[in-house]
């Protein structure tokens, strides 16, 4: 008996000291909870999980990059550029301030189709950069994350773009159950089905295998018959996809869109993979990781803003979380060796 308590006493030990800053925030969550009004509450959860799905989304876009040792600092912009136009393109056809007065209304289903359609290409634009350039994707996203913003604000005339059809707004912040009581927005659905779609990729299939083995050593891979360019040039398209669809709904959610939306997300999805336990040294990650790191993350600014923090300040704990992370991740990995 006594042996069994030691080996759980192990483990859990083991599972808090790989993961202290998950669970220094459960912690502060709970203390949070209980000296403030509000905090557990089906209001409070239900915009932690609305936060937390679209930023899911952009994380899962972002984790093969981190895998293969890559990284897409043009994440953020690529979310504004979609939230622009679908925005613009999802505006009723009666609204004054309709920026695009010559196009006509459009079906938001068609919208969708455009919006993925230009986040693929934008992804392959950076995994073309990446891999046949041969360009450090740290300066290749870094140059697109400028192109991107700059086509954004061209496109807006800079402007905040509002007037979005009923259905739009409608659909994706709409509910499942009671208004007042116990309700899951839609979002929560969409994070579970592209999470469950994304575990089944990275642990299930070829693509998986190789974007893992690319990570680990990407000389190696490729020796062992793994093609390279192909499944960084897949990884960086099915980012810009995931990017995509996270404008497309962060539009809707917001009720409005400008070209400086996503700014700063590509940091923030990072930092969330990074505490749910993708390695910036390549080969490891998982997705639930990805979710738990995800919305611990959104809990913080949530805990932040329920002890009246000065919103500023916000930027300096975050900040802290993100070097502390990224820092204990290297820690790891320099043990391991």
């Amino acid at each position: 008996m006594q042996k069994n308590n030691d080996s759980f006493m192990k483990k859990t030990w083991k599972l808090v000291s790989g993961n202290p800053i998950v669970f220094l925030l459960i912690i502060a969550a709970i203390v949070v909870g209980c000296v403030t009004n509000n905090f557990f509450s089906w209001a409070n959860l239900s915009n932690l999980i609305s936060n937390t799905a679209v930023r899911f989304l952009i994380a899962l876009g972002v984790s093969g990059c981190l895998i293969t040792k890559g990284t897409d600092l043009s994440a953020g912009r690529q979310v504004g550029f979609a939230a622009v136009v679908a925005g613009i393109l999802c505006q009723r056809g009666d609204y004054n301030g309709r920026l695009w007065k010559w196009a006509p209304e459009m079906p938001i289903g068609v919208v969708f189709l455009i919006v993925i359609v230009m986040g693929l290409v934008w992804g392959l634009i950076n995994g073309f950069i990446v891999t046949k350039l041969h360009v450090p994707p740290f300066i290749a996203t870094l140059g697109t994350q400028t192109i991107i913003y700059g086509i954004s604000l061209v496109i807006s005339d800079a402007q905040p773009i509002g007037g979005f059809q009923k259905i739009y707004t409608t659909l994706i912040n709409g509910r499942l159950g009671s208004n007042k009581g116990f309700h899951l927005p839609y979002l929560f659905f969409v994070a579970v089905l592209f999470g469950l779609l994304f575990w089944f990729i990275y642990n299930k299939t070829r693509h998986g295998k190789y974007m893992y083995a690319i990570g680990g050593n990407e000389v190696a891979a490729e020796v062992s018959g793994v093609n390279t360019t192909k499944t960084l040039v897949r990884i960086y398209a099915t980012a810009g996809v995931m990017y995509a669809i996270a404008g497309y709904l962060l539009a809707a959610k917001s009720g409005g869109a400008s070209a400086s939306m996503g700014q700063g997300y590509e940091l923030e999805a990072i930092a969330g993979c990074t505490i749910g336990g993708v390695s910036t040294t390549g080969g490891i990650g998982t997705v639930p990781g990805i979710l738990v790191g995800v919305l611990v993350f959104e809990l913080l600014k949530i805990i932040l803003q329920f002890l009246g923090v000065n919103p500023y300040y916000n930027y300096v704990v975050q900040g802290l979380v993100i070097v502390l992370a990224v820092s204990l991740d290297i820690r790891k990995y320099i043990a391991k060796k």
